[in-house]
């Protein structure tokens, strides 16, 4: 079992910084595409970025290309996501997510990922 644990979150004023991390148990990290997805009050839960197993490439939704920064440290288990320039529209639950492939595609799509963290909340004040 693929234990998946965010941390990070808090309140911040707009137009300022946070930087989530995410670990994930497992000795086959290195193989996981990792996701991070966020969930606001009433709405449905949407991609936000994903990066694949080796780092070498990412996806992010236009909501926050070049706001957002996903990372990766493979040998800490660790996927990170640096949050700049934050607005009221980016409060939500932030929640990690696993995948048991090195397939990239479809790493967009929340139904295709096998392991989820309990979300983090990240508030931000107009």
């Amino acid at each position: 079992q693929v234990h998946v644990v965010e941390s990070g979150g808090g309140l911040v004023q707009a137009g300022g910084s946070l930087r989530l991390s995410c670990a994930a148990s497992g000795r086959t990290f290195s193989s996981y595409v990792m996701g991070w997805f966020r969930q606001a009050p009433g709405k449905e839960r949407e991609f936000v970025a994903a990066i694949s197993s080796s780092a070498s490439s990412t996806y992010y939704a236009d909501s926050v290309k070049g706001r957002f920064t996903i990372s990766r440290d493979n040998a800490k288990n660790t996927v990170y996501l640096q949050m700049n320039s934050l607005n009221a529209e980016d409060t939500a639950v932030y929640y990690c997510a696993a995948r048991n492939t090195v397939v990239f595609g479809g790493a967009r799509d929340p139904g295709t990922y096998d392991h989820w963290g309990q979300g983090t909340q990240v508030t931000v004040s107009s």
